[in-house]
């Protein structure tokens, strides 16, 4: 039982509930010494195949979520995993001693194990006639509101647990998240990709551009990192002789937090030898296709008010020609680092000394492109300034063979023909250590073990990232991230 407080902090409800707790525990009845109740039927299921199990003894649990009725006849509301069935309570068939203890003891919260008869009531309710029903934990604190339930967000993300009680919609996104991890890994293991585990603690962030969460490892007496990326491990494991590798797991980023970022989220990554940023586009546009049938049985869905069809084959557009497209300006003409600053001011585009001729292209795409792309959409043709781990575009070695995907003017996978070259990795990666000297606190430091693997032969592969938290939020429909995370990074109240 949990410590008592004093009557006089308490409200008169919550004195009311433990009052009645304290007079089970002294009739022998304590709920909390109830150790299972053997369930054979969901209330669901109790609805479904009520001609089936007309009549016979059913056990069912869950929480009572309403309550009717003080005479001698008793209607409740019993929810479970699968939703709700109604609980007829009646003197002469529990019993006058069964049932007034009941009536004195129970609350709207409580858990209780009904054991009873499947009937329809004289209104047609579909219902369980309790022969007996126990309580097995008690609710000392009062459910939300009835009628208007818990609808304070921040609450419902603090609170998950309350919100999963009087939501039942926010269960069901869940329910559906859980089905498209499967369905992905469904995707994955037909195309002959090994699932694999790679740590989390690092020595050294690396892999992405994002600012890592620092830790310090007692024993070792060495500042290490959570990761910030999969792809520097899984490139690791190609070089060692598995041709198609994948990892779903939670990636941490130390970063700003809005409704698509969460600083802990959900991070799927695969790599296939032998293919490059083509196959990958055919891999990510079948994934995405395969999970949308699977877990809603159309490749359409609505997002911001606008029909997505991800049944259509994805477009395919270039930086340069999409800065061209919406901007007007054509970089394949632009030679200097001079003339995109020039072009940069013209625009009001704000730039960093530090920035490159190839990062200022990507800034006129994030500002002038990016929320036009909103049918999926396959961007290629990154600079090599703001692609470190992307094989060069042999016919433009300005450019990588990278792609990034877009739906609704929101980035939702990212994807390389990998760099497999040891001396042009290791030059990337000693100007991105530049940039962290210089203050960039998302560059990454040079992987010398990565570049030993790297020596020791990478084939010529394929890799992609995909975020699922926001791959489940288009498919669920959700508005912001902290909804589609069962608990969501959030500041402390106090």
């Amino acid at each position: 039982m949990a410590e008592k407080a004093q009557p006089q902090e308490l409200s008169e409800i919550l004195k009311i509930r433990r009052d009645k707790l304290e007079n089970m525990q002294k009739q022998g009845s304590d709920p909390y010494l109830h150790t299972r109740f053997d369930v054979d039927i969901k209330a669901q299921e109790i609805l479904e195949r009520f001609e089936e199990v007309e009549g016979k003894e059913v056990r069912v649990a869950g929480r009572i979520m309403s309550r009717r009725g003080m005479g001698k006849v008793a209607f409740m509301d019993l929810q479970d995993s699968s939703g709700r069935v109604q609980i007829y309570a009646k003197i002469d068939v529990m019993g006058e001693e069964s049932y007034k203890a009941l009536q004195a003891s129970l609350d709207i919260g409580d858990v209780v194990g009904v054991k009873g008869e499947v009937f329809r009531t004289q209104r047609g309710e579909i219902s369980v006639k309790a022969l007996e029903l126990t309580i097995l934990s008690k609710a000392l604190l009062p459910l939300p509101e009835k009628y208007h339930g818990l609808t304070n967000t921040d609450a419902r993300y603090r609170q998950r647990y309350l919100d999963l009680i009087m939501n039942p919609e926010v269960r069901e996104v869940f329910v559906k998240r859980s089905r498209i991890i499967s369905a992905i890994r469904e995707y994955l293991d037909g195309q002959d990709f090994l699932e694999v585990e790679t740590p989390v603690l690092h020595t050294q962030a690396g892999g992405a551009a994002a600012r890592p969460f620092i830790t310090h490892h007692n024993t070792l007496n060495m500042e290490m990192y959570l990761r910030i990326a999969l792809e520097l491990h899984l490139k690791r494991l190609i070089v060692g002789g598995f041709d198609r590798v994948y990892e779903m797991d939670r990636v941490f980023r130390n970063e700003g937090m809005d409704t698509f970022h969460n600083p802990e989220y959900t991070m799927l990554e695969f790599y296939q030898a032998y293919t490059d940023i083509n196959g990958m586009m055919d891999q990510t546009e079948g994934l995405i296709r395969f999970v949308a049938h699977k877990v809603l049985g159309t490749g359409r869905v609505e997002r911001d008010g606008v029909e997505i069809d991800l049944d259509k084959p994805f477009a395919r557009i270039s930086m340069s020609e999409a800065v061209k497209q919406y901007a007007g300006v054509d970089f394949t003409k632009v030679e200097s680092l001079e003339e995109a600053r020039k072009l940069a001011d013209q625009h009001h585009i704000e730039y960093e000394q530090r920035h490159k001729k190839g990062e200022i292209l990507n800034l006129f795409f994030e500002k002038y492109c990016e929320e036009k792309l909103v049918q999926p959409t396959f961007l290629t043709g990154h600079p090599v300034d703001i692609s470190p781990l992307a094989k060069k575009d042999p016919e433009s070695p300005e450019y990588t063979q990278r792609f990034e995907l877009f739906i609704c003017g929101r980035e939702y996978a990212n994807a390389f023909s990998e760099l497999n070259d040891p001396m042009d990795q290791r030059q990337r990666f000693e100007a991105q250590a530049a940039q962290k000297a210089a203050g960039d606190d998302e560059a990454c430091d040079v992987d010398e073990d990565f570049l030993t693997a790297l020596e020791y032969g990478l084939p010529p592969t394929g890799g992609m990232g995909m975020g699922v938290d926001r791959l489940v939020m288009l498919l669920t429909g959700a508005a912001s991230i902290r909804d589609v995370l069962l608990f969501p990074t959030m500041k402390p109240l106090d």
